[in-house]
């Protein structure tokens, strides 16, 4: 049997490659929250985009078959709402012939906007794996799988701080906080760690201070802000600060952390420990990283966006450079050959090492592309990855845990599937 490697190059040199320059116009869709408490993970990863777009072009374009084509990438600010998803969609897809559409997911994935997908047969990306559903064959999630890897981070810092017993929660009572709220509250029963307190607070929620004072009142050793939005994640951290809390902090993002450190202190941000490290880490300079010159995209990326680069700039990025990759083997842009492309032999090359396309028993189907996550740090002012962490081997330690607590929350595929039948 060929490998997958192999296969790839066996169906890639199946037909002559002439190449002919053209001005021709490939359409790519991106749907995100470019405004509001979400802008963070929305408009970074728009601005990530446009780079990748322009060094494409800049180095003639992208091959399709005997045709080379300049790339334009078009966003529609969804306001994380779902009607406006589904409006952008049929924009994006409809009206401009986008050949992948990129979403951020979750409040913006809905059951109208899945079935319009299906209808279409758009190739879609999820930064929310949650989002994944047997019925919906187009829908991966070849980035980020959101909220797994956040095992990771807890598994590393007991192992840094072994005198650590007790820990209090806190994040927005939605669809990125909810299965977060799940893959911690599984990671923490793994780890040993004491899950004394949780508050879960509307989205819309303006003032934290009693939240974090009522909260410290318990005396936690680590203060857990799961995948809270940006503006909860400064304001909950700088009120900790303010009250004294001098224990760890951990987090799914820290987006900004420069401002935290300003508005705290550099020796209080050193207790932070986050997922999503800045892109000229000295790490991402290891030969398994399958991303192309990470220290020039981040350079690149904070001259011409200064003080915007988040957790999201470089994932839509990585996404549309898979999908290169596998249009100019597959001489196609057909979503279902692309699909194929993409999963031969069950791996792929995720931005962070070899990677598995998995998922069948948390998602329904294995459209999930699961590989080593960075656990990041703030070391001498700058976020640092302190170790590559496998959600994976984690994943075969303890699934009972993580599938018991999604659960708990109905979280499961399976019974958001019911949920939406009897929505219906």
């Amino acid at each position: 049997m060929l490998s997958r490697s192999a296969l790839a190059s066996t169906l890639s040199l199946a037909f002559p490659r002439t190449v002919i320059d053209s001005q021709r116009l490939l359409r790519i869709g991106l749907l995100a929250p470019l405004s509001g408490k979400m802008k963070s993970w929305g408009e970074p990863g728009y601005q990530g985009c446009r780079i990748w777009q322009d060094w494409v072009n800049e180095n003639g374009g992208m091959r399709v078959g005997d045709r080379r084509y300049r790339v334009d990438v078009i966003a529609y600010d969804t306001e994380f709402k779902p009607a406006k998803a589904l409006a952008g969609a049929r924009k994006l897809i409809i009206d401009h012939d986008v050949q992948i559409l990129m979403m951020l997911g979750g409040n913006d994935f809905s059951r109208p906007l899945r079935d319009f997908i299906n209808q279409t047969r758009t190739l879609v990306t999820t930064l929310l794996p949650s989002d994944l559903t047997p019925d919906a064959r187009t829908l991966i999630a070849p980035c980020e799988v959101h909220p797994i890897y956040n095992v990771t981070g807890v598994d590393w810092l007991v192992r840094d701080d072994p005198s650590l017993r007790t820990v209090a929660m806190c994040t927005q009572n939605d669809a990125h906080g909810l299965p977060s709220v799940a893959t911690y509250r599984a990671a923490f029963e793994a780890a040993g760690l004491e899950l004394i307190d949780e508050h879960l607070f509307p989205a819309e929620t303006s003032d934290v201070s009693d939240i974090i004072g009522g909260v410290l009142e318990k005396k936690p050793d680590v203060l857990c802000w799961d995948t809270a939005y940006e503006p909860f994640v400064h304001a909950m951290t700088i009120e900790a600060y303010k009250r004294g809390f001098q224990g760890r902090i951990i987090s799914c993002t820290c987006d900004n952390y420069s401002a935290l450190i300003e508005k705290t202190s550099p020796q209080f941000m050193e207790n932070f420990v986050f997922q999503f490290p800045d892109f000229d880490d000295p790490r991402l300079r290891e030969t398994k990283i399958n991303f192309a010159q990470p220290n020039r995209f981040h350079q690149e990326f904070c001259r011409r966006y200064p003080g915007a680069w988040s957790a999201v700039s470089w994932e839509y990025a990585a996404i549309l450079e898979m999908w290169k990759s596998a249009v100019e083997r597959a001489r196609t842009v057909e979503p279902l050959t692309i699909l194929a492309m993409m999963k031969i032999g069950g791996k792929g090359n995720h931005v962070f090492g070899e990677a598995t396309w998995w998922g069948k028993e948390l998602f329904g189907i294995d459209n999930a592309l699961v590989g080593d996550w960075p656990v990041v740090a703030i070391r001498d002012g700058r976020a640092r990855i302190v170790e590559f962490g496998s959600p994976l081997d984690w994943w075969n330690k303890h699934r009972e845990l993580l599938i018991k607590h999604l659960r708990a929350l109905n979280l499961m595929w399976d019974q958001r599937e019911e949920r939406l039948a009897l929505s219906r």
